[in-house]
């Protein structure tokens, strides 16, 4: 049945008092001459960036065949046969682009043991026991989300903690940011990893004083591990993406980056957004690491006519993490001076990869959290403009996170986007200065420094590695603050956005980051009729209630896809 007859339906029959269009289909060109086909919502507080990036505010917006047909003030005149819906004066926002998270890693960490909340090693370990008493038909108990910075003795676990609740069946963990991984003995030995084991080029097995593994391997050691791990088949991805959308509709994401997209995800996505069942927007950043890379490359940039799934770029490594110490630096960590972190990708392989992705037309977006790594992206990035051209494809520094001083105006000079996440600032407060040092610490997560030399700052949350609510994101943005509105005056606060900064960085700007500001991000004439409303005015309220805020509906294209339970 047609959108809109489906909606008139329903309309029909429950008096549906909420905000929809109810059409997916596309429409250049919105046209009002079917003045049946419009709905008009009135009496909002509605708040939106025009196509300048400049906030304005309406209380009535019209659309039709899923696109925005006018915003504006009292425009109820123009459309005297459409639906109208009383939007009962509550605040309207465009719906949130969160510019870097993990899809399927999310969508699969929802399915399996997180244990983020655990305290120490023990509880984490015996939370997985648990589990996996719960699930014997699992051949691996895979999860994440264990921070050995948050637990008192701040050590790495080992595997014979693991070993002590689950032997019989391999046990593989993710750290909360991915970059390394805690297996009990059964995975090391199905890796065959042993005391002879000599550690990957940029990766490190963590071996005790008698030469052991301990059970904790540190960013490409961690493919030792996950090579042996059964791929998940396209039920399994599919499974992962329904459990993920659900949840990012819920939290007002209606369109996510997905920074690492593999082949066989690829592949689903557009499969589900060339029928139309794609549930929700993903802007697909393809791994680098994919063996069918360059075949991916040939074919093109991917967009359905909905914009449901758009892919136009890749995802690269420069270095790790830094609460892993994997993060490269340019000097050694203030607390492991004979260390200086991890480099993934071989300068080699990052002067190839540049040159695939600007012959095929595709941006860059490339992972760099440590200075080192930060400068070694720049590099590159100067390097390509020099040599095979690509300035226009809007290359992104993921994380952007610790940049030496000196390398911050070169994001500017050479039209890089930090894409950055407010929440990394509110999370490594507790162990960054440990980590670098105060005096590093000046060119870290410097919102207010890129915004200032006229940086468009792209924001989102590095779901799972954060929690993906964008509104702790925006309130870790305002206030540099956890949402305990701890430390006071905030941490770091010179760097804190306003905002309207923030809000910008997590809509339009964050679609600009993705080529997709003509259609994405705004609520203006011609754009996609995705919003969201929420339980309070966000422009108005204290600061420190900013990560309070609850989404009550969501809409894509003018459909209701979330509505919270009353």
């Amino acid at each position: 049945m047609n959108p809109v007859k489906q909606y008139l339906s329903a309309l029909l029959l429950i008096a549906l008092a909420s905000l929809i269009i109810g059409c997916t289909e596309p429409a250049k060109s919105p046209d009002a001459s079917a003045t049946t086909e419009v709905t008009l919502i009135n009496n909002i507080q509605g708040y939106s960036f025009d196509n300048n990036r400049q906030l304005f505010k309406f209380d009535s917006m019209a659309i039709v065949a899923g696109k925005v047909l006018e915003t504006g003030t009292s425009i109820g005149a123009n459309y005297p046969e459409a639906n109208i819906i009383d939007g009962q004066g509550k605040t309207l926002i465009p719906g949130i682009i969160d510019a870097h998270g993990h899809v399927s890693s999310l969508g699969y960490t929802l399915q399996r043991i997180d244990v983020r909340q655990a305290d120490s090693a023990a509880e984490a370990a015996a939370a997985v026991g648990g589990y996996a008493a719960s699930n014997q038909y699992l051949n691996w108990i895979r999860g994440r989300g264990w921070n050995q910075v948050l637990w008192p003795d701040k050590q790495f676990p080992t595997a014979a903690q693991l070993d002590s609740e689950i032997s019989d069946r391999p046990v593989w963990l993710e750290r909360i940011d991915g970059h390394a991984g805690w297996g009990n003995s059964k995975a090391l030995e199905l890796a065959g990893i042993t005391r002879e084991t000599i550690s990957p080029a940029g990766g490190e097995i963590l071996k005790d004083a008698d030469g052991e593994p301990t059970g904790v391997l540190i960013d490409n050691a961690m493919n030792l591990v996950s090579t042996v791990i059964p791929a998940p088949d396209q039920s399994e991805i599919a499974a992962a993406l329904d459990a993920v959308s659900s949840h990012l509709l819920s939290l007002g994401i209606t369109s996510t980056h997905d920074a690492g997209t593999t082949a066989a995800e690829h592949q689903l996505y557009r499969q589900l957004a060339d029928s139309g069942d794609m549930p929700v927007r993903v802007y697909g950043m393809i791994s680098s690491t994919e063996p069918s890379l360059e075949q991916i490359l040939a074919a093109g940039h991917s967009e359905d006519e909905h914009q449901l799934y758009s892919a136009r770029s890749i995802k690269i490594y420069t270095d790790g993490a830094l609460g892993s110490r994997g993060a490269a630096m340019l000097e050694p960590y203030s607390d492991r001076p004979d260390h200086s972190g991890l480099l993934l990708t071989s300068a080699a392989q990052l002067r190839k990869l540049f040159k695939l992705a600007t012959e095929a037309d595709f941006q860059v977006a490339i992972h760099a959290i440590g200075d080192k790594g930060n400068r070694i992206a720049l590099d590159e990035i100067e390097h390509a403009y020099a040599t095979v051209g690509g300035r226009h494809l809007r290359h992104r520094i993921e994380h952007s996170q610790v940049v030496a001083i000196d390398d911050i105006p070169r994001f500017k000079s050479l039209d890089v986007i930090p894409s950055m996440q407010p929440t990394h600032a509110t999370s490594d407060m507790n162990m960054a200065e440990n980590r670098i040092g105060r005096e590093r610490l000046k060119g870290a997560y410097a919102w207010r420094t890129f915004l200032d030399q006229g940086s468009i700052v792209v924001s989102g949350s590095d779901y799972p590695v954060e929690l993906a609510n964008p509104f702790d994101g925006i309130h870790a943005a305002v206030t540099r603050q956890n949402k305990a509105n701890q430390p006071q005056g905030g941490w770091l606060p010179e760097e804190a956005m306003t905002i309207e900064e923030a809000m910008r960085s997590f809509s339009i700007d964050a679609a600009w980051g993705a080529h997709q500001e003509g259609s994405l991000g705004g609520l203006t004439q011609g754009k996609w009729a995705d919003f969201i409303i929420i339980d309070q005015d966000i422009y108005q309220i204290p600061a420190e209630d900013i990560w309070k805020t609850q989404v009550l509906e969501t809409w894509l294209a003018g459909e209701l896809v979330y509505a919270k339970d009353p």
